[in-house]
């Protein structure tokens, strides 16, 4: 049986973002918001996490939103239509908790806008408001917008450098909506300083707030520990326990620390494999 995980789709949708469309029909079926899978690019290749911002089970595909940041991503985006991944491990991980909240701010930095736009989805679809705040450092890092714009009631755009939308963080958005509206819950993905930032914007209002947490992962059941975050004091582990969490009982110092401990190596590996591709 060719169980082989081919892309049927790839398009670049930002700087190194690369967006794959790829058969995986048992994941497609089974697949909620918050999920993710663990794939590998080839037979010798490293294990990595990535959100599944889209299943279509009548077609028998998930998509991912991949960015070229280490030796693997690279080597992802570097594949074709008809190319294959060699694993699909999924859907792992605690599906979104998706009640009737009421207004709902959905907020994304960078490539985090991946795994907002399926809570999206869900939160409108069970009858909430939708706000987006989407986030990136210029106009050419923004990503997914018109996807977003159907998920979503509204869709506030910053941008770092002003080039698009607001001029400033996607925390100076969200400041001015608790300040002039009603917000019942916050949902948050992006860079970890980001998530500390919203964590930090509706603590004083105690506005229930998740994030969605990416430490290093490496087996996608628990086993490796690799994924170890704290939580109220406790350790869990983003594979199985979450990965989203209350964002105001997250760690996200520690969380930071342990994201960096392997930068020297994975720098190397990237120059081997820039080498490679060159080649």
């Amino acid at each position: 049986m060719d169980r082989r995980f081919v892309i049927r789709e790839t398009a670049t949708v930002g700087p190194e973002i690369v967006r794959l469309v790829v058969e995986a029909p048992r994941v497609a079926t089974h697949a909620r918001a918050g999920q993710f899978v663990i794939v590998r690019a080839n037979e010798h290749g490293e294990r990595i996490p990535l959100t599944i911002c889209e299943a279509d089970p009548a077609a028998g595909t998930i998509t991912l939103v991949v960015q070229a940041v280490g030796a693997t991503t690279v080597q992802m985006n570097a594949k074709e239509v008809g190319d294959h991944l060699a694993d699909v491990l999924g859907p792992l991980g605690t599906p979104t908790e998706i009640e009737l909240f009421g207004t709902c701010l959905v907020v994304a930095g960078g490539v985090g806008t991946a795994i907002v736009l399926p809570v999206a989805h869900a939160l409108s679809n069970a009858g909430n408001r939708v706000v987006a705040i989407v986030g990136a450092r210029d106009a050419d890092h923004l990503i997914l917008l018109d996807e977003m714009g159907v998920a979503c009631d509204d869709v506030i755009i910053t941008t770092d450098d002003g080039s698009a939308g607001l001029h400033g963080f996607v925390t100076d958005a969200l400041a001015m909506l608790i300040s002039t509206s009603t917000v019942d819950y916050v949902f948050a993905a992006g860079p970890i300083p980001m998530m500390r930032a919203v964590a930090e914007a509706t603590r004083g209002d105690k506005i229930v707030t998740v994030a969605s947490l990416n430490p290093l992962m490496v087996d996608g059941t628990g086993m490796c520990g690799g994924c170890r975050v704290t939580v109220g004091g406790a350790s869990q582990f983003a594979c199985v326990d979450g990965p989203e969490f209350d964002a105001h009982q997250v760690d996200f110092a520690a969380l930071a620390t342990r994201n960096t401990a392997y930068l020297a190596f994975e720098s190397c590996r990237l120059g081997e494999i820039g080498a490679e591709i060159d080649a």
